[in-house]
């Protein structure tokens, strides 16, 4: 079987729950969709509206305080929110790559403490964040209890090496700037050398089902593993899998049955927040987004703007501004697109308005630069 790249488009979409809004619970849109990034706190709530009918930000507030959607540093070595369940094994999946990440990095390694040290340490830092703690109350303790004021390599490493989730800490998105730790409700495994590649069977079939089809190198690119180990676990699944060629001719893997929608389904505008898992979930990453409009969206130190979703590809960005929503298109767009742009932008007014009506503004320096499009104000009433 071959698959059109307008084809993988529309799969995406369909399975992110991007072709059209679902009435889902909110843990349940979490868990579809496998995982929402959360490097910035409004980013998982702006994910949820996009994709849930009449999504309310207090259902995901609830859901982060009941411990159904979890936010850690996982997959990809970067904070997500996840479904509690999926947790255990995506950071097990993950254990050899943030091991290597976090304890042979020279900043913990001037600390002086080993990698056998940090295991030793983390069972002592989950009993003590049984309950949640500020990070500087969790730092404080680490320092007591090694007897001093160590190396702040320390505190760098362990705070990301150790399964720790982000406790809640209150609005307007939940987790505000001055984070606290609690520990997991089932603690992953580390210290089994033949867990991970179990766990990344399970993450690499979780992947397919929100993400597929893909390539060995889209499974490596979204769990941040090396290739050879995501080549492994598709071929330990390749009795369960479906092979598929791709539009170059590359060899893509696929949940049998999943859902594939047709090329011609249409596919609404939507605002997407910053860092969207569409855009970052591959390793070809032309499947959203046109290769030209690349720089214009990732900026040059990783961040990935709010961007303009036209027939299923990026196709501008925009920001929160007085009065409304500015989009900045990367071409020109029909009187319809705009109109539904619109409804978009008054819908995402009234969601920020309790929250952070000038939601992501610590980045606006960025829009100084697109200076070549020109921008329009999307009113928000």
């Amino acid at each position: 079987m071959k698959i059109t790249a307008r084809e993988l488009n529309r799969s995406t979409l369909g399975r992110q729950i991007l072709l059209a809004r679902e009435t889902i619970d909110v843990d349940a849109a979490v868990r579809r969709v496998v995982a929402l990034q959360a490097q910035q706190p409004a980013s998982p709530y702006l994910a949820l509206w996009n994709r849930v009918s009449g999504f309310d930000p207090a259902d995901l507030d609830a859901a982060f305080a009941d411990g159904k959607v979890v936010k850690s540093n996982q997959v990809r070595m970067t904070l997500h929110a996840t479904h509690v369940d999926d947790y255990p094994a995506f950071r097990e999946a993950t254990e050899p790559t943030i091991r290597a990440a976090r304890l042979r990095d020279r900043r913990f390694k001037e600390s002086g403490l080993t990698p056998e040290d940090a295991d030793r340490l983390v069972p002592e830092i989950l009993a003590f964040a049984a309950q949640p703690r500020p990070a500087a109350e969790l730092r404080a303790w680490i320092e007591e209890i090694l007897g001093g004021s160590p190396h702040k390599g320390v505190w760098w490493g362990m705070r990301q090496y150790t399964p720790l989730l982000h406790a809640p800490t209150g609005l307007p998105w939940s987790f505000g700037e001055r984070p606290a730790y609690v520990a997991p409700p089932t603690t992953p495994i580390l210290s089994d050398p033949d867990v991970p590649a179990t766990s990344l069977q399970t993450l690499v079939w979780r992947y397919l089902e929100g993400f597929g089809p893909a390539s060995v190198a889209d499974v490596a690119q979204f769990a941040m593993v090396q290739r050879g180990r995501a080549r492994q676990a598709l071929q330990a699944l390749s009795s369960e899998l479906e092979a598929i060629e791709g539009p170059n001719g590359e060899q893509l893997f696929d949940i049998p049955g999943a859902l594939r929608p047709d090329a011609g389904t249409v596919a609404p505008p939507r605002l997407l927040g910053m860092w969207d898992n569409i855009l970052l979930a591959y390793f070809d990453r032309d499947r959203v987004i046109p290769p030209e409009y690349r720089p214009f969206v990732t900026r040059r130190n990783g961040d990935v703007l709010p961007t303009l979703l036209v027939d299923g590809y990026v196709a501008g960005i925009w920001h929160a501004v007085e009065g409304g929503i500015e989009a900045t298109p990367f071409h020109e767009l029909s009187d319809d697109v705009w109109e539904a742009l619109a409804d978009e932008a008054r819908s995402l007014v009234a969601l920020l308005a309790g929250r952070d009506p000038m939601v992501y503004s610590r980045y606006n320096h960025w829009w100084e630069k697109p200076h070549e499009f020109e921008s329009h104000l999307l009113p928000g009433d």
